[in-house]
């Protein structure tokens, strides 16, 4: 598997597009539940998505935006509006209101006025330590251009979103999860760019090479010798090759890598003691793990979870979904 794969594995649409609303201005609808990621994106007309903690951003259509939450957004027809913000979050579009056929001003597409615009938002819970890994490699909010690899994604969800039919929402689940993956490919990729180290490693015929293997199988007694052997490179060039690419030797990636599996598994499996937490991760000593664990994490397993089953945030973070009871507000 490759990193950013398994980075993605927790973050998955499940029931949470907010919807798809086609407004005629003016307009300014609040996203309250400042969800981990919102993926906002505009099929026809254009607007500006106005963030919390971050600069203004343009979105017209075919282009695409991704908000890392938690703070709240606005999307607004214009940065001068003159309509008073309609909060919305996860009971827009929830079955008792029709399900996904409950939209904010939601017109058939044959009755579109000239000029509306339409704006489809999928709002993504990202589950555990793994997935707060790939949060950590994106700002604020990232903008991918229209003329990419999502276009034809944007095209299947215009479609979907215009019908009524058994199994609607599971289609736009995973064309949400698929739109995802192209705007945060096209984002990494983009001229110019800073990607995270272990994205540009990928490519990488030596260090790439070794990030599958450790994370195709992160609880093998990996040595840099036995790493070196399997992609048949020398010792000297894998460790060379590795830390310039990634930032850190690879059995210090590994050590991280493995605790980081280890945080959400203490998670997900509370009733797993933490011997068997430590061998699922590749610890045949449960007190090495633990010093290992704390070492890299500051807290040692039995209080991470602790802390973690109470609710409270436990060193370095564990990234749960939120939802935000707060009411719409009626526009004048």
């Amino acid at each position: 598997m490759d990193v950013f794969a398994d980075l993605f594995r927790g973050v998955r649409a499940q029931g949470s597009l907010f919807g798809s609303s086609t407004l005629s201005a003016p307009w300014a609808l609040h996203f309250v539940d400042g969800a981990p990621l919102t993926l906002c994106t505009v099929v026809g007309g254009e607007g500006w998505i106005v963030p919390e903690h971050a600069a203004p951003e343009r979105l017209r259509a075919y282009e695409t935006v991704v908000v890392r939450g938690p703070g709240t957004f606005t999307f607004v027809d214009d940065l001068d509006t003159r309509a008073q913000p309609l909060a919305c979050g996860e009971f827009c579009a929830t079955p008792e209101q029709g399900g996904t056929r409950h939209r904010l001003g939601w017109n058939d597409p044959g009755d579109d006025a000239p000029g509306s615009t339409t704006l489809i938002v999928g709002a993504y819970p990202v589950r555990g330590e793994i997935s707060r890994r790939l949060l950590d490699a994106l700002p604020v909010i990232l903008r991918v251009e229209a003329g990419g690899t999502g276009d034809a994604v944007l095209d299947h969800l215009a479609a979907e979103v215009a019908v009524d039919a058994p199994g609607q929402q599971l289609v736009l689940d995973r064309l949400l999860d698929w739109m995802l993956v192209c705007t945060l490919r096209e984002w990494f990729d983009r001229p110019g760019g800073e990607p995270p180290a272990w994205w540009s490693a990928q490519r990488d015929p030596v260090a790439g090479d070794a990030l599958r293997l450790l994370h195709a199988d992160p609880a093998a007694p990996w040595t840099v010798s036995s790493l070196a052997d399997r992609i048949g490179v020398s010792r000297s060039t894998l460790a060379k090759r590795f830390a310039e690419l990634v930032g850190e030797p690879p059995l210090t990636y590994l050590t991280r890598w493995r605790m980081t599996l280890a945080a959400d598994l203490l998670i997900e499996r509370r009733a797993a003691t933490v011997a068997e937490v430590a061998a699922a991760v590749g610890y045949s000593d449960p007190f090495g793990f633990s010093a290992a664990f704390k070492r890299i994490r500051g807290v040692n397993p039995s209080d991470f979870r602790r802390a973690a089953t109470a609710g409270s945030r436990p060193p370095e973070g564990f990234t749960r979904s939120r939802r935000n009871d707060r009411r719409a507000v009626t526009r004048d």
